[in-house]
C-alpha cells in the first residue's frame, strides 16, 4: 500500500528547511483520542481550543496537545495535566513545566511576552518552573490528519517510552506528514523527519550535551524556512555542532530566493543563498491528497564574509 511517506522517502524529498516555525511552544497534556483540528475536537472544551487559537495567532506561540504513549482509550479528563512552555531563540533557550487541574488558566498567560521569551507569565499563572528532566522528544501521531502519523509516528513513540525515554510524548501535530515519523525536540525547537528510535536516542543525548545532530534534521523552529536551511547549512559546511553557537540574524529577499545571514556567537557571519523549487515528480503532500509538488528550500551557495578590516593604527 502507497503512502504519502513512501511516495517522499522514494523519490528523496530533502528535509531541510521543512520544520514548523513557532519561537514558543505551549503544550497541553489532552488524553483519550484526537481530531484532525484537536485544539477543538478532542475532550478539550472547543471553546477553550478556539480562544487558545485566538491568544495565540500573531504572537509566535504555537499550541499543542499532548498525550503519553500507548492506548488512548477514554478513561475521563484527568485530575491533574502536564503543560509545558518552551522558547526556541538561541541566547534565551528555556523549558518550563507546571501541572493544572483547570486548563482555562491558560487563558490568563500573557501570549505576547511567551512568544517574545518571557517565561515569566508562565510561572506566575501556573506555577511553573525549570524543567529538571529529561528534553522532551515530541512525535506526531495524529492518525486523523495523516495515516502515516498513526501508523509510523505511535510505534515510535511507544518504543521511545518502553526503552525508558522518560521524555517521549505524542503530540498532535507538527506538519509534513510526508516525512513520517516526524518528532520535535524540546528545549532547543529541533525538528526531524524520518525518525528511528536509535537516531533519536542520539539526538536526545545531543541535547544533553548542547549539541546538534543535523542528520534528519528537519531544521530549528525559531526560524521561518528559508533561515531553517540556511543555518544547517552554515553548520554542516563550518562542521559546527553547539546549538547555541548559530543564530539566524537577518532574511533579505521574498520568494523563490532570498538572501539570509547566519551569525556565529565568535563573530563569524556567512551569507546564504535559499531558492524555493518545487518538488518533481508530483507526490501527495498527505494520504488521501492529490498529487502536488511540495515546496522545497535549496541551498544554492553558502559564502563566508571576510571580517570588517582593523583600523590602521595612527
Amino acid at each position: 500500500m502507497s503512502t504519502c511517506t513512501t511516495a517522499s522517502r522514494d523519490l528523496d524529498e530533502p528535509l531541510a528547511g521543512t520544520a514548523a516555525t513557532a519561537k514558543t511552544w505551549l503544550l497541553l497534556e489532552q488524553p483519550g483520542p484526537w481530531g484532525a483540528k484537536a485544539l477543538t475536537s478532542s475532550h478539550l472544551d472547543p471553546v477553550l481550543g478556539r480562544a487558545l487559537e485566538a491568544a495565540a495567532a500573531d504572537t509566535g506561540v504555537r499550541v499543542a496537545l499532548i498525550r503519553r504513549p500507548g492506548r488512548h482509550a477514554d478513561f475521563g479528563q484527568p485530575a491533574e495535566r502536564q503543560v509545558y512552555a518552551a522558547h526556541t531563540a538561541p541566547g534565551n533557550v528555556w523549558l518550563h513545566s507546571a501541572t493544572t487541574s483547570d486548563p482555562e488558566q491558560l487563558l490568563n498567560l500573557d501570549f505576547t511576552a511567551l512568544g517574545m521569551g518571557d517565561h515569566h507569565t508562565f510561572d506566575a499563572v501556573l506555577e511553573g518552573h525549570s524543567h529538571t528532566g529529561d528534553p522532551l522528544a515530541l512525535v506526531c501521531t495524529n492518525g486523523k490528519r495523516d495515516r502515516c502519523c498513526a501508523l509510523l509516528g505511535r510505534p515510535l513513540a511507544a518504543e521511545l517510552a518502553a526503552s525508558g525515554v522518560e521524555g517521549a510524548w505524542e503530540v498532535t501535530h507538527l506538519g509534513g506528514h510526508r516525512f513520517s515519523p516526524t518528532l520535535l525536540v524540546l528545549p532547543y525547537g529541533y525538528a526531524y523527519g524520518r525518525a528511528e528510535a536509535h537516531a533519536v536516542k542520539e539526538i536526545l543525548q545531543g541535547v544533553r550535551e548542547g549539541r546538534v545532530v543535523t542528520e534528519g534534521c528537519r531544521g530549528g523552529s525559531a526560524w521561518e524556512r528559508p533561515g531553517q536551511a540556511a543555518e544547517l547549512a552554515v553548520r554542516t559546511a563550518a562542521r559546527e555542532h553547539a546549538v547555541d553557537a548559530l543564530s539566524v540574524v537577518r532574511t533579505d529577499g521574498e520568494a523563490p530566493r532570498w538572501e539570509v545571514t547566519v551569525a556565529h556567537t565568535d563573530g563569524r557571519v556567512w551569507r546564504v543563498v535559499v531558492a524555493q523549487g518545487t518538488s518533481l515528480p508530483p507526490r501527495p503532500e498527505s494520504c488521501g491528497s492529490a498529487l502536488g509538488s511540495p515546496a522545497r528550500m535549496d541551498v544554492v551557495a553558502v559564502r563566508e564574509l571576510s571580517p570588517a578590516p582593523l583600523p590602521l593604527p595612527c
